[in-house]
């Protein structure tokens, strides 16, 4: 096996995905940050839900809002949850509801209106990642899904579908913390202007 030719074929594939997000996703990624520091101003909060990988970019991504992405400056802590982190809610929420509910309840939880949903899922087709954002768009919590392939079936039901241009799970993986990243970035910058 050729590993430096495997390597360097991974970092170009990755960037040229990330290139094309840079054309594709741009828009749908400002409108996220619109939202997101829209409803932090009003006193709302981001959940954050995704399974297996997407599960830990969730918690990733809240940490960076929780605790904070820059260390060029201090800030409070912006609320953010992962709907991921929970042991105790997600297994029994799995056995007594079923697994497909697992986020749904949180969201019933902790949702209410004027907060942020950004939902992570590669396939767009989660069956608990689709019943979250159901859920969330009755209780008016503004919904955000981090796609890949055609979007799937979340594409249509959120208010923002950011939808990575591509096939390849971890390359689509590597662009969503990328874009959690810019979202969490900017969301310090314009609410703390520095």
């Amino acid at each position: 096996m050729d590993y430096l030719n495997a390597i360097y074929s991974h970092f170009e594939e990755s960037a040229r995905v990330k290139k094309l997000v840079i054309n594709h996703c741009s828009q749908a990624i400002e409108k996220t940050i619109i939202t997101v520091v829209d409803s932090l101003k009003n006193g709302g909060k981001i959940l954050i839900c995704g399974n297996g990988g997407s599960a830990a970019d969730a918690q990733h991504i809240a940490a960076e809002f929780v605790i904070r992405l820059s260390h060029e400056f201090e800030r409070p802590a912006l609320p953010a949850i992962a709907l991921t982190t929970d042991t105790s809610v997600l297994t029994a929420g799995s056995n007594d509801l079923g697994f497909d509910q697992i986020f749904a309840r949180q969201i019933e939880a902790f949702g209410q209106a004027g907060d942020v949903l950004i939902a992570i899922t590669t396939s767009g087709n989660s069956s608990n990642i689709l019943k979250a954002i159901d859920l969330a768009k009755k209780r008016q919590v503004k919904t955000v899904a981090f796609l890949g392939n055609d979007g799937g079936k979340c594409k249509t039901r959120v208010d923002i579908p950011i939808i990575v241009p591509s096939t390849n799970t971890q390359h689509i993986q590597e662009a969503h913390i990328t874009i959690g990243h810019i979202l969490v970035e900017l969301v310090e910058k314009t609410l703390f202007k520095f």
